[in-house]
């Protein structure tokens, strides 16, 4: 879990369904497919002549679902720079149950800086008392790059997510298999690790619960990174066990914190448990495996 989580939905973000704000049946079956997290996509999903209608129609969703169930309410605006960030923005701060916006296409802090500074102010303006958490969606070669810049002030980041479509197109890319994308996904990883904020593997390109896949979920939650976007409910079951530790890995867990604190307490320096040392590096290993549990 982020450092900076907001307050709507508190548990682990393994599985978030992304769904077109076009169609909101689909959003509101969405709500209730299991994910941990739903995004609704007001950037790629929608035409650019039916990006007013789509943010006007969020008013007409009953997002009950999502505070009953604990789900995350995420919503992907447009980027910035664009005719139609700052009012989506204005738009989506008006949903109760919303606890983050994607902002695409994230290349530089200031990206976010504008983002923040309006949300801050819209906050202000509607006395909302939840403040609004951010997503940077990076997804080109310049945000790639900047990755130490786009994290140096988290404040309201809870994840970096990696889009792999657009930057495939950035690089110039086609035809990459998965083991391609190590690089861009280790950059990705170390950079959320290093300021506490959750990495999120993007969508395979398929909708289909397959080989290939599984194949690409398995790899993402080995990986490092806390959870993955899919584009199907039927993805979410598969990605929500991926991402779910084994009972016996978070009994250990409990076991090597335990063990920890034990010695913590009895002023030992030493700690060993099943005959194998135990150090500050197998706590924080035990305790992210905790927290994709909820605990």
């Amino acid at each position: 879990m982020s450092l900076s989580a907001a307050s709507h939905g508190s548990g682990p973000r393994r599985a978030s369904l992304c769904v077109p704000a076009t169609h909101l049946d689909r959003v509101r079956k969405a709500l209730v497919a299991g994910a941990d997290e739903v995004v609704v996509d007001l950037e790629d999903a929608v035409p650019l002549g039916e990006k007013d209608s789509a943010r006007d129609g969020l008013r007409e969703v009953d997002w009950s679902d999502a505070s009953a169930r604990g789900v995350r309410v995420a919503v992907r605006v447009n980027a910035v720079g664009t005719p139609w960030c700052h009012r989506d923005l204005e738009a989506v701060t008006a949903i109760p149950a919303l606890a983050s916006v994607v902002v695409p296409k994230v290349e530089s802090r200031a990206d976010l800086d504008f983002v923040e500074r309006l949300l801050a102010g819209l906050e202000a303006e509607t006395g909302r008392a939840d403040r609004v958490g951010v997503q940077a969606l990076v997804e080109t070669a310049t945000g790639l790059a900047g990755l130490a810049g786009i994290v140096s002030r988290p404040s309201r980041l809870e994840s970096l997510v990696l889009g792999y479509a657009d930057l495939g197109a950035s690089l110039g890319r086609q035809g990459v298999v998965l083991q391609d994308w190590v690089p861009a996904q280790h950059a990705l990883v170390v950079a959320a690790r290093a300021v506490g904020v959750d990495a999120i593997d993007g969508p395979h390109l398929g909708v289909a619960d397959d080989d290939a896949f599984r194949a690409a979920t398995t790899h993402a939650a080995r990986f490092g990174f806390d959870g993955k976007w899919v584009i199907h409910p039927r993805q979410v079951d598969a990605v929500v066990a991926g991402f779910t530790p084994a009972p016996e890995q978070v009994a250990y867990a409990e076991r090597v914190l335990a063990a920890l604190e034990d010695a913590a307490a009895d002023g030992r320096g030493a700690v060993q448990l099943d005959g194998q040392l135990l150090d500050e590096a197998m706590a924080v290993a035990a305790r992210r495996t905790l927290a994709r549990v909820g605990r």
